[in-house]
């Protein structure tokens, strides 16, 4: 399984951005697509998970009401749209797959793949 994440870039404050990620391989029909954050000096957290199959979801409370995440399964691609960005989203962001599928975890270790991430900076 492969994973690749593009769409990050610098932003202003308030703005939007929207960032991809495409999985291709022995991916399954099932699996669960994550989004991971890690800022300088900070410890990977996570951001959002869609399940392919069901469409069901799970945010962060800190990007809840601000980052949506959705699916395009004939393209195996996940979408974290992220609007009324702020400094503190200045991180590199990494999607993960996780094959099993059976919960729309928030736990890293859950997750069996991942791809090779993504900065995205806001400035003031």
């Amino acid at each position: 399984v492969q994973l690749q994440a593009s769409g990050g870039g610098l932003v202003q404050a308030g703005g939007p951005l929207r960032l991809s990620c495409t999985a291709s391989g022995r991916t399954g029909t099932s699996y669960t697509m994550g989004w991971f954050r890690q800022a300088s000096g900070q410890e990977r957290e996570f951001v959002s998970a869609i399940a392919r199959r069901s469409g069901a979801t799970n945010y962060a409370d800190s990007v809840k009401g601000r980052f949506t995440i959705s699916r395009d399964n004939g393209k195996n691609t996940v979408y974290l749209q992220m609007n009324s960005l702020k400094l503190e989203d200045t991180a590199i962001y990494f999607c993960a797959l996780d094959t099993s599928g059976y919960y729309v975890s928030r736990t890293r270790y859950t997750y069996e793949y991942w791809g090779q991430g993504t900065q995205v900076t806001v400035s003031s």
